[in-house]
């Protein structure tokens, strides 16, 4: 029978305990690389704007403060003009609204490169206004007042003059169902993003002075402006259009009611 060598079994037995240490310390080693290196975090993952419901949701018939907004036949407007999520196209900063007046879109710009696009019918030519303004006042069916000039070139429109006491909001109101007010520096440009119930004006360039969108569409965005969103009305994407003396903004109304609350001074 065979007997293994003490000295030889001690041997084994001491070069299997240096071979654990060795490799205890090696993991050791390993252990104190990996607390030392600094974790990266994982970047955060990019925002993605919520979808928009169906079309035939969106543009459905809206029962709001009273009155029975009807359905838009969407079918028959092209449908660049209709509401939809699209890749930001301004490199405006989130929460701006810009209005391009060549291409008939208002965009409000999102997180994540995106921005909400909608569809604006826009005034014809000579009544056109473009700068920067700040939504200063917002209103559901607001009541409408046309100016004097205005009234002056439709005097079917005097009833509802200033001294008359205006046009109480509703469904054929001119403003629709919501109006946002722009000022400049703390100015009233009597310029209005607004709603409208003629759906068929969109993409178009009939109006005097202001943007006009969709009822529902205004809806939407009245809803999703805070205080004091900056507005940007441009010929062209990332080109300011210049007013001159032949192309000057006709109001549409005759400016915020007298003691009216407004969203706070301009910054």
């Amino acid at each position: 029978m065979f007997t293994p060598d003490s000295s030889s079994f001690r041997l084994s037995r001491r070069g299997f305990l240096n071979a654990a240490a060795l490799g205890a310390a090696s993991v050791a080693v390993s252990a104190c690389g990996t607390v030392g290196q600094q974790l990266v975090e994982p970047p955060p993952p990019a925002y993605v704007e919520p979808p928009l419901s169906d079309y035939a949701m969106m543009y459905g018939p809206i029962s709001d403060g009273g009155f029975e907004v009807p359905a838009i036949p969407y079918q028959k407007i092209d449908p660049q003009f209709l509401r939809q999520i699209v890749p930001d196209p301004t490199g405006q900063k989130p929460g701006t609204i810009i209005v391009d007046t060549t291409g008939h879109h208002l965009y409000l710009v999102r997180d994540g490169g995106q921005a909400i696009r909608y569809g604006v019918g826009l005034g014809r030519a000579g009544f056109e206004w473009a700068g920067d303004a700040v939504v200063q006042w917002k209103q559901k069916w607001p009541k409408w007042t046309p100016p004097d000039e205005m009234v002056a070139r439709q005097p079917e429109l005097k009833e509802y003059s200033a001294d008359n006491g205006g046009m109480p909001g509703g469904l054929k109101n001119p403003l629709g169902a919501r109006a946002l007010y722009l000022f400049q520096g703390n100015q009233d440009t009597l310029y209005r993003l607004h709603g409208s119930p003629e759906w068929n004006s969109i993409g178009k360039s009939v109006s005097s002075g202001c943007v006009r969108l969709i009822n529902q569409d205004i809806i939407d965005l009245y809803d999703r402006v805070p205080s004091k969103t900056p507005v940007i009305v441009t010929a062209n994407i990332g080109e300011p259009m210049v007013a001159t003396a032949n192309r000057r903004a006709i109001p549409i109304d005759a400016g915020v009611p007298d003691g009216s609350i407004l969203l706070g001074p301009v910054d």
